[in-house]
């Protein structure tokens, strides 16, 4: 057994921020208790205490949105690449993630679902919960740096090929809920508990409701690529901004979204419907050889990736733990930024057990600074990362 004392713990649901303790016992959390109380208790030699000096204990962090790090990724998809994500992850305090799959030909989406397939269970670091398909089913007005070649009517052939391929693994997919035949398409998803995002969607605000209606609850990358909000139409934007229900991934570099927005989504989203994402691309932190993104060259400038070729903004080069740090700078608490790395994106995909600090939940813990700095890492109960025993 473990356990870490000296902390301020968030546990990703209070607002509580007394010193505590938190007690492991393999890949269980046996117990959370005050520093008071740790101080009365008695451990066994069995226990190994660990100081973490005042610093910070959050749930392991969840990225459910993205494609790639440090040079590998889903865009040029190996069993191989996926695992080393995995541990390359885990030293930035990540300890669950769902590698997202751009859309491509079929016969090349099924053998990068099997890729992912083959990588699960043999981590040695950030827990693979599944995958994100992002599309192929999405708008071709709202492509992003998405090829249109790439993209397909919703069609359940196609679908019941991609989740055979998975066995039951896509645990969410983007979608635009504008496209004939997407009722069917829904309904054939949500049967299979697959969790559907609105996104890549140039859908009109009636379009929007249908897709509430029919289960359509969250959405990808707030704010980006899909139907803005106009005062006669409100687009995409407005149907998530003003239907309660529905919750919203965000990618907090302060580029995609305009730092000003963040007071309007504080105003207008529940602290259980944000979802912070990185959509990081897969030469996100690499620092040498040539970047690459879904087969086409890009580079860092302004705060994220940029296609070479024409400037167009490729996608983030974000880590989740600077993302919640610029949630704070952007006006919420620590708390909540921790809720929206860790319980949030658990429970809106359905991963039991996972995001938060209490007893019986998965000992996934992560132990940050006042500025986000990762000071150690575990996951289901073993170190993966400790620099508090480097500090005196």
């Amino acid at each position: 057994m473990i356990c870490l004392h000296n902390g301020i713990v968030l546990n990703g649901i209070s607002s509580t921020d007394e010193r505590a303790a938190v007690l492991i016992d393999g890949e269980k959390i046996l117990d959370v208790f005050t520093e008071q109380r740790f101080e009365k208790k008695t451990f066994g030699p069995d226990v190994e205490i660990i100081d973490v000096k005042g610093n910070f204990i959050y749930p392991g962090l969840i990225d459910t949105h993205i494609h790639g790090f440090k040079g590998h990724g889903t865009d040029v998809c190996s069993t191989e690449g996926i695992l080393q994500m995995s541990l390359d992850l885990a030293q930035y305090g990540v300890t669950s993630f769902l590698p997202t799959l751009y859309p491509s030909s079929i016969p090349d989406m099924i053998e990068r679902i099997k890729a992912i397939v083959a990588a699960m269970g043999h981590e040695e670091g950030a827990h693979i919960m599944g995958m994100h398909l992002e599309g192929p089913f999405i708008s071709p007005q709202k492509l992003g740096v998405q090829r249109p070649e790439t993209l397909q009517k919703p069609d359940i052939n196609i679908m019941e090929q991609l989740w055979n391929a998975s066995d039951g693994h896509i645990v969410n997919m983007t979608v635009a809920p504008e496209l004939s035949g997407m009722r069917s398409l829904a309904l054939y998803c949500i049967d299979k508990g697959i969790v559907l995002q609105a996104g890549h969607t140039n859908a009109e605000y009636e379009n929007m409701i249908e897709g509430i209606q029919v289960g359509i609850l969250h959405s990808t990358h707030f704010f980006n690529a899909m139907s803005q909000l106009h005062h006669r139409n409100p687009g995409a934007v407005g149907a998530i901004l003003t239907h309660p229900e529905m919750s919203c991934e965000i990618i907090a570099d302060g580029v995609h979204v305009h730092p000003a927005l963040f007071k309007l989504l504080q105003q207008e989203k529940s602290n259980e419907q944000i979802v912070l994402v990185t959509d990081a691309l897969t030469p996100t932190v690499q620092r040498t050889g040539t970047l690459m993104a879904n087969g086409e060259e890009v580079e860092f400038t302004g705060g994220c990736f940029h296609r070479k070729s024409d400037g167009v903004i490729a996608g983030s080069g974000l880590t989740l733990k600077k993302a919640m740090k610029n949630m704070v700078e952007f006006g919420y608490s620590r708390a909540d930024s921790v809720r929206f790395a860790t319980s949030n994106p658990a429970r809106i995909m359905h991963f039991n057990k996972k995001g938060i600090l209490a007893p019986t939940y998965d000992s996934d813990v992560v132990v940050m600074d006042k500025q986000f700095a990762v000071k150690l890492v575990m996951i289901s109960g073993k170190i993966v990362k400790n620099k508090l025993s480097e500090e005196k």
